[in-house]
């Protein structure tokens, strides 16, 4: 039951990444906290959503190009993680989320293709306004489909694995948020090169810097 539940709310956040309203819900901050509230755990997911968004920020979605998929990435590393206790859920949680990510990118690319079969063309003496409306809720409704199962093969393949290698992992929880913080931290200078580099953006580096300073006080 709660399996199904993740899927569906994957399925709405989904949505909201293009086909509906796009009210930043998707964004991994957001989705992470929503997921994490539901699942009984809101500052975890509010924890993995914010470590995603330092992973994603630098994925900028323009055009047709094929991006990682932040919202299925965050519901199933929420989902995952909150299914265990042990030290390696965290970043077992946090790389199946990243690898579905990229298999939700994929998903969209193929998504879109699909879209293109169920447009009408504008010549079809039949295309009139009632179809264009059929043929645009019907692609909504593949969208939600397409999150909905993504999300949840996801979560099923990611709590398999964390339950049977979750305990096994050698890091303590500190060490490894540690180390996933310092994963984000790369993702955030990437970020920095494409918005100017450094010379450009001495004061966000500085800022940047100290707040790392501030969390590393807190592990």
């Amino acid at each position: 039951m709660e399996l199904a539940l993740v899927a569906l709310l994957g399925g709405v956040l989904a949505l909201d990444g293009t086909s509906v309203g796009q009210f930043m819900l998707s964004r991994p901050v957001v989705a992470g906290a929503l997921t994490g509230w539901m699942l009984g755990d809101p500052a975890l997911g509010l924890l993995i959503g914010t470590l995603l968004e330092l992973y994603l920020l630098v994925s900028f979605p323009s055009g047709g190009a094929r991006f990682p998929e932040g919202t299925t990435a965050t519901v199933v590393a929420v989902a995952t993680a909150v299914a265990s206790d042990t030290a390696g859920a965290l970043p077992i949680a946090i790389a199946v989320g990243l690898l579905w990510g990229q298999v939700g990118g994929f998903s969209i690319t193929a998504l879109r293709k699909a879209n293109g079969f169920i447009v009408p063309e504008p010549a079809d003496s039949r295309a009139d306004s009632a179809r264009v409306a059929t043929a645009h809720l019907g692609a909504v409704g593949l969208d939600f489909l397409r999150g909905a199962l993504i999300t949840g093969t996801g979560v099923a393949i990611g709590r398999m694995l964390v339950a049977r290698v979750g305990a096994s992992w050698p890091l303590g929880q500190r060490e490894s948020l540690a180390l996933i913080l310092v994963g984000g931290a790369v993702s955030v200078g990437i970020l920095l090169h494409d918005l100017g580099g450094f010379r450009h953006r001495r004061v966000l580096f500085a800022a940047g810097f100290a707040l790392g300073i501030v969390g590393v006080r807190f592990l």
